[in-house]
């Protein structure tokens, strides 16, 4: 059993525009241990796995990440760059 709490159509409709555009998302997202971390990041996909969603992306090093969407608070960017 998972504790996966499920996000709404819309939010994942945004992904889904996101990842189709390139658009890159000032994302913070909770690992496992709770520990808080803030990112901007290239949408590459989304995936389910054993009933949990999760987002597929690159940050400005290259570097995959793969964040369950529940763990997940989108920042929008504004302007050329993003903000903070």
């Amino acid at each position: 059993m998972t504790d996966y709490q499920p996000i709404s159509c819309a939010l994942y409709s945004q992904y889904e525009i996101a990842i189709l555009h390139h658009t890159p998302l000032r994302v913070r997202w909770r690992d496992l241990d709770g520990v808080t971390y803030l990112e901007t990041l290239t949408p590459e996909d989304l995936e389910t796995r054993e009933g949990e969603e999760f987002l597929v992306a690159r940050n400005a090093q290259g570097q995959c990440r793969r964040l369950r969407l529940d763990r997940m608070i989108t920042i929008p960017i504004t302007g050329e760059g993003p903000v903070g």
